[in-house]
């Protein structure tokens, strides 16, 4: 690795200008100490430094990436909509097209609406759901992140958990006292609060897979168990596919597990890479968005021609190179050597994954919720983290943060980075 004179002078150019020196903060390299690197360009599994180096990349721009970077039918894509106009304000046919691929993909969606990123995916399919429902109160799980809305930011994960503060300052109390956390994975808790407040919820937002407090998986029955709740006490169930949807499967987590939700919010994949968000749903629900309903909801920039013909680039190409069993090996391969490599080296280490999806945490029990996630040592992360970026492998630069693997990464990148971690792993 190079001595980053580049990346460094960068950073204290951007310390003038960006609040702590970035546009979000997990960036920033606080939570692993150091400073950032910046990227020139990518290409497929990895990124270049402005500073000259290679790094072979597991961050996928936070799981957009899934082709790799710059793929050419991607960029194609952009460019040949770019020659059009990038942006019209009003509608464009990719909208359509897209609207119609989504559902084809995932059943539970009747009717979809675009938007410019996941906060705002599920800030509105939350306003929706209180407006169709008539309730003020919703349910979320601690260490479960959706964006940075006012109502959404209570007991975060994400960035806000990386730094120490689930509950955001500037949130007004009035906000968050209509909004009930449980820790995730606990049944007994979860019916205990539909018993107290089950006629007063809106909805339940959860993501269909927790990965932004590193990653967990839901215990055998639980989305049952929430399931069968929520339509019990007429409770709207949404689903949090902004990570898993498209990754996971064509039908994302929610086709995984066997669940219906009632409302589902996508980002990152259907952008192709570009600015993207959308929720979508049962069409009575759906409906009740103006034009046609009394929820209000709008943006100029949504349905953007440019990330429309992303989108539907990458789940064309999902589509036609049969990606998803492959990306499984390969999530199945990572996670065998991480393990073993673990073990070699005498470190306990919980590897979780699912599909092309992992986190390891530095802890000796199971991790089921944002409690197990949380006795993960954090200094030992830092170290693995800095011994793993030396050996040119980019990792998260959080405990809290889920890994991703794209179809560009071949079994030779995997095994290099076994390899890798093998060796940081006898240092710790």
């Amino acid at each position: 690795m190079s001595s980053r004179l580049r990346s460094a002078a960068l950073f204290a150019e951007a310390l003038e200008h960006l609040p702590g020196g970035v546009n979000s903060p997990v960036r920033a390299f606080r939570a692993v100490g150091g400073q950032p690197f910046f990227v020139e360009s990518a290409q497929g599994s990895r990124l270049r430094t402005v500073d000259g180096d290679e790094l072979l990349d597991y961050v996928c721009t936070w799981g957009p990436a899934i082709l790799g970077h710059a793929h050419p039918k991607i960029v194609s894509a952009i460019k040949s909509a770019a020659d059009r106009g990038t942006s019209f304000g009003i509608p464009n046919p990719l909208e359509v097209t897209l609207a119609a691929r989504v559902k084809e993909w995932v059943p539970s969606v009747a009717k979809i609406r675009f938007c410019n990123s996941g906060t705002e995916a599920c800030m509105s399919a939350i306003r929706l759901a209180r407006g169709f429902t008539r309730r003020d109160k919703i349910l979320k799980f601690d260490g479960c992140y959706h964006g940075h809305a006012d109502s959404l930011l209570v007991k975060a994960g994400s960035g806000a958990l990386t730094f120490g503060h689930p509950d955001s300052a500037g949130v007004p109390a009035d906000f968050a006292r209509h909004t009930l956390v449980l820790p995730y994975n606990d049944g007994e808790a979860l019916r205990a609060a539909f018993n107290e407040h089950g006629r007063e919820l809106a909805a339940v937002i959860v993501e269909g897979v927790p990965a932004n407090a590193g990653l967990y998986l839901p215990r055998p029955g639980y989305y049952q168990l929430l399931t069968d709740l929520c339509d019990q006490h007429g409770t709207l169930l949404i689903f949090d596919e902004v990570m898993t949807g498209f990754r996971l499967g064509r039908g994302g987590a929610q086709e995984r597990f066997g669940v219906t939700p009632d409302l589902s919010c996508f980002g990152k994949i259907i952008g192709g890479g570009l600015p993207v968000g959308a929720f979508g749903g049962r069409a009575d629900i759906m409906d009740y968005l103006a034009p046609l309903g009394p929820v209000y909801q709008a943006g100029t920039l949504s349905g953007n021609p440019l990330a429309m013909a992303a989108g539907l680039a990458a789940l064309d190409e999902l589509a036609q190179v049969n990606a998803f069993p492959t990306l499984e090996a390969r999530g199945s391969q990572l996670a065998e050597g991480m393990i073993e490599a673990a073990k070699s080296a005498g470190v306990s280490v919980q590897w979780q994954w699912i599909g092309s999806m992992f986190c390891g945490y530095f802890t000796d029990a199971p991790v089921w919720n944002l409690t197990d996630a949380l006795r993960s040592d954090l200094a030992k992360f830092a170290k693995f983290f800095h011994g793993m970026l030396a050996e040119a492998i980019y990792l998260a630069p959080s405990q809290f943060e889920a890994g991703f693997i794209s179809l560009a990464h071949s079994e030779a990148d995997l095994d290099q980075t076994v390899r890798a971690a093998a060796k940081v792993l006898r240092t710790l």
